[in-house]
């Protein structure tokens, strides 16, 4: 008959019930949920009692608050934190989810977090899923699948602006000037970043035209290498 260690149930029994534990998981429980309505009653600040969400305007004075300008690529950033699923908007979960892993309850909190969080983002592991995330934020029709040349530069100079700007700023000039493309989609928003990452500039003596480029791209250095002759 198989032996059985009475000290082995009364051991873990013992761990279950050990005062200590259950008084650091009370705190812990209790602080959270203290986090958790500090965070409620920031967005409560900023919300549209209406609507129940930070609309536009609540952005604003949140800006303010954070002393950053509405068009600072942070709040681009803050919104990918939040995996915010409408521009210029937060819900209270959204809210919730971006401010709880900041560890942010206050506005004060959130001030001092915006840099480990432009620093998180600018990994190359994250990177590439905000850069993707930016245009999928500025589709804000139903079933929109493309955004205006216009808006598409000024999400250039946004996001890819800042590490480079040679690259960005001559394809925002040929974007501005080419009259092939009204709209710009996902492949080939997500072609302009490989390109940025992969190509060496301004010489574009790696460019291969035959390989799975989008065509804009193709136009763009043609009418780079027939610029520098």
């Amino acid at each position: 008959m198989p032996r059985t260690s009475s000290k082995k149930g009364v051991t873990g029994s013992a761990a279950s019930t050990n005062p200590a534990v259950d008084l650091f998981r009370s705190a812990s429980s209790k602080a959270a949920n203290k986090e958790l309505e500090r965070i409620d009653q920031l967005f409560h600040t900023y919300a549209n009692t209406s609507s129940g969400m930070i609309d536009p305007e609540g952005i604003e004075f949140l800006c303010s608050d954070l002393e950053v300008e509405h068009t600072d690529v942070r709040i681009l950033m803050l919104a990918w934190k939040m995996q915010s699923e409408k521009q210029g908007y937060f819900s209270l979960d959204e809210w919730r989810r971006g401010l709880k892993a900041l560890r942010a309850d206050t506005a004060q909190k959130l001030k001092k977090a915006l840099p480990e969080l432009e620093k998180e983002v600018r990994r190359p592991s994250n990177f590439v899923e905000f850069y993707s995330y930016a245009f999928q934020y500025c589709l804000t029709e139903e079933k929109q699948k493309s955004i205006d040349v216009e808006s598409i530069c000024l999400l250039l100079d946004l996001v890819l602006g800042f590490e480079f700007r040679p690259q960005v700023d001559a394809l925002i000039q040929y974007l501005k000037t080419q009259t092939d493309y009204k709209v710009i989609n996902m492949d080939q928003w997500m072609g302009f970043y490989r390109f940025v990452n992969e190509i060496s500039f301004p010489d574009l003596s790696n460019y291969d035209p035959f390989l799975a480029w989008p065509l804009i791209l193709d136009n763009f250095v043609e009418s780079l290498r027939a610029m520098h002759g």
